[in-house]
């Protein structure tokens, strides 16, 4: 029976959701047939479920990309929810791209974003359900290139047993690279083995982990990541859109047949960020910034909206609110959309005088929620992590939108800052008490406050890679006292929930991790660990079993602070800021908030 018949009949009647695996959404781009007659052949991979993976702008760039490059056909493949796993184990299915549903294992290409630390296990059950070996060293002729990008992939080597090459940066100029340069090695008869140093050679942007060698110092530090031969670069450079205005971008986007996490028209409007907040991975190493001029922003809002028909208009980027031409596009846009109740939302936006003009921008439109990062809740703290914004910025912004019909907002908030006091996590509680209450300054009821609390996680290429995380029971202890905080106030109108702090730890192992994490995640793994960004899955004593029987120790990687001169894991790969830069910025946290800085023999 084809595979096809076999997915409708064996898998979708005995799982929840079968919309989410049905595949044939309106705006799909491969037809059947496709497929077999296409010279290369991608599964583009998402590792979450199709309800997050269908939110997620950057694979449907690369579908679009590669779908609108002659001879190439782009399908697309999620992770099964557990129970859609167990029924595919159970019945022998092989996973299967959504679109047309053909075994991922047939692919030229195994295309894996990597957002997220916690995804990491689902990456290895992707090539395990398809049928492909977990490790590089034991695929062969049959099998697709596995190759990784994304965020996450700027520090590739917790993973680098598991793929075969790793693209650091932008996604639109390498993967479009990328399939024309297999084109090219495929019809001159180039065996997949030998694509792989091929590909490290051609491009300045693409790494593959099996052509270096990692050396150790006694103390457990790296001494060296260094390739094995003289003709593979030393150091891998981020590759950079070098027109963001005119850059891929799909215009006809995928309609989902169930609910998804962002149901909207997503358009990314800046790439980049110019305040560089000091704990900021994405500040640091998407540079330079990247602009659309809003006349192809309209342009792209008015095709995707007669190819949609959704009713909200995202326009994202790291901090909305510096993008340059902000009155004017939010003019237009509003001029434009608000006839039709088109929702225009604004995320990531920047807490400083300029939030005062945006309320009036977008007055016609209807009010959702707003959300924004305060990060911190003293003005010394922000100082401190380059959070450039006071408490009286802060509230004459949130007193203009209370004034133009906004009553909720959602506040990031982090906890876990070097040198951080108690009072500045008491402080959380307090200055979400003083946004409630500015509302009834104008003469209104309370603002609904939700606040987010998450752990900090010191990410690479940022001031902070030096820093040691604060321990569980310091996390544990900094979310008992919110909560009682909150449970004796008794304010309804505030909200106030942390993160998972065992779950921040892994993120903070796998953030800074070596290569020698490769065996406790593919242990964590064969333990059941799956869906680690869910909190009725993640299971941190699988993880805590996993680093007792690989002989890994997680605080040396998550509580450890790092000494000025110690080679990263990461070192070999450039795109940031100079690390004097750095450096030095870290020395100034300590300066603002005026403590030492730590000292490591």
């Amino acid at each position: 029976m084809p595979l096809r018949d076999r997915i409708s009949e064996e898998l979708l009647p005995f799982v929840q959701k079968p919309g989410q695996y049905i595949g044939g959404e309106f705006n799909q781009l491969p037809s059947p047939g496709d497929w077999e007659s296409a010279e290369v052949r991608v599964a583009v991979a998402f590792p979450d479920t199709y309800t997050i993976g269908m939110s997620h702008l950057g694979c449907q760039i690369i579908y679009w990309l590669c779908n609108h490059t002659p001879g190439v056909s782009a399908e697309r493949v999620y992770s099964p929810w557990t129970d859609a796993e167990a029924v595919m184990r159970k019945k022998h299915l092989p996973l299967f791209t959504w679109d047309t549903r053909q075994p991922v294992a047939s692919a030229d290409i195994l295309a894996v974003s990597l957002q997220y630390e916690m995804c990491f296990t689902n990456v290895l059950n992707l090539l395990d359900l398809s049928g492909i070996p977990l490790r590089s060293a034991d695929r062969d002729d049959r099998h697709p290139l596995v190759i990784a990008g994304g965020p996450q992939a700027d520090n590739p080597e917790p993973l680098a047993d598991f793929l075969d090459l790793v693209v650091m940066g932008d996604g639109e100029e390498s993967m479009a690279a990328i399939v024309k340069f297999y084109q090219e090695l495929k019809r001159n008869g180039i065996r997949r083995r030998e694509m792989i140093p091929a590909m490290a050679r051609a491009f300045p942007w693409i790494y593959a982990p099996s052509l270096y060698d990692a050396t150790y110092n006694p103390d457990g530090t790296i001494a060296a990541v260094t390739p094995r031969d003289a003709d593979i670069p030393a150091t891998i450079e981020r590759c950079q859109t070098p027109d963001f205005e005119r850059a891929a971008f799909p215009t006809r986007p995928l309609i989902p047949y169930v609910e998804v996490i962002h149901d909207r028209i997503a358009i990314e409007v800046m790439r980049g960020c110019p305040q560089r907040c000091r704990f900021c991975h994405a500040g640091y190493t998407k540079r330079p910034v990247g602009v659309r001029s809003v006349d192809r922003i309209l342009d792209m809002a008015e095709e995707m909206y007669w190819a949609t028909g959704h009713e909200e208009i995202g326009l994202l980027s790291l901090s909305t609110a510096d993008y340059p031409y902000l009155p004017e596009l939010a003019a237009r846009v509003n001029e434009r959309f608000a006839p039709r109740h088109v929702n225009i939302s604004m995320p990531s936006l920047r807490i400083d005088k300029m939030l005062q003009n945006i309320p009036w921008m977008a007055k016609s439109v209807r009010k959702s929620g707003l959300t924004i990062a305060a990060e911190a809740a003293r003005d010394t703290m922000r100082a401190a992590i380059r959070k450039k914004v006071t408490d009286g910025n802060l509230l004459d912004g949130l007193r203009a939108f209370y004034e133009a019909g906004w009553r909720r907002v959602k506040v990031y908030f982090m906890v876990g800052f070097p040198g951080e006091t108690d009072d500045d996590v008491r402080g959380i509680y307090d200055l979400s008490v003083q946004m409630s209450d500015l509302r009834k300054q104008i003469g209104k009821g309370p603002a609904e406050i939700n606040s987010a609390v998450s752990f900090l996680v010191p990410k690479p290429f940022t001031p902070l890679q030096w820093a040691a995380q604060p321990t569980i029971d310091y996390f544990r202890d900094a979310r008992r006292r919110l909560a009682d905080l909150s449970r004796h106030g008794r304010r309804k109108s505030i909200k106030v929930r942390t993160h998972d702090p065992e779950r921040s730890i892994l993120e903070a192992v796998f953030a800074r991790g070596d290569r020698r994490l490769g065996r406790a995640i593919q242990r964590a793994w064969e333990l059941g660990a799956r869906f680690d960004g869910w909190d009725e899955i993640f299971d941190y004593n699988r993880w805590l079993r996993a680093f007792d029987e690989t002989g890994i120790d997680p605080s040396f990687y998550a509580h450890r602070e790092r000494g000025p001169n110690e080679v990263f894991p990461w070192n070999h790969i450039h795109g940031g800021p100079r690390r004097e830069y750095l450096s030095d910025q870290y020395a100034d946290v300590f300066t603002q908030i005026g403590v030492p800085l730590p000292v490591v023999a």
